[in-house]
């Protein structure tokens, strides 16, 4: 038998797996507002997703429906999530304006930050939360350090 290897092809070490209560809707809207290309979907049963994998840009995201029999639940279920996915995308406002547009709720308006990011968070329907950014300026560990100093007061 031919080994394989542990992380297969294709596929990040880390990869965020998201729980959701209308997984082919949540496909479109991940498509509609990042570009994500589906990479693969596999039916559950009534006609849900069972499992389905997002390409969005070198990331990537699992997802399928909630199935609150075998634990999975949602956010919007479990009353909300501790948990954020942060995405770097080509130009932060015009995906936030689509998010937002699109029906997602405006948890942090998109503003530069002294870390020489331009972030903006937004919960989506299903309840997830997203922090989306551009990279906008180098910033030197030095400079941060200063600026973070100047913010604090």
């Amino acid at each position: 038998m031919a080994a394989v290897q542990a992380v297969p092809d294709g596929y990040p070490q880390v990869t965020p797996y998201l729980c959701v209560d209308g997984a082919a809707e949540a496909i479109e809207f991940y498509q509609e507002v990042f570009g994500a290309t589906e990479r693969m979907r596999m039916g559950g049963p009534d006609g849900k997703v069972g499992h389905a994998e997002l390409q969005i840009g070198s990331g990537l995201v699992m997802l399928a429906d909630e199935f609150p029999d075998m634990g999975q639940r949602s956010p919007k279920a479990l009353g909300g999530s501790p948990v954020t996915v942060s995405l770097y995308v080509e130009d932060v406002d015009a995906v936030f304006a689509r998010a937002i547009g699109a029906g997602a709720t405006e948890v942090r308006p998109v503003t530069d930050q002294f870390y020489g990011d331009r972030v903006g968070g937004f919960q989506d329907p299903w309840g997830h939360v997203w922090s989306v950014a551009t990279h906008v300026e180098d910033v030197s560990p030095e400079e941060m350090a200063r600026r973070a100093e100047a913010m604090a007061g």
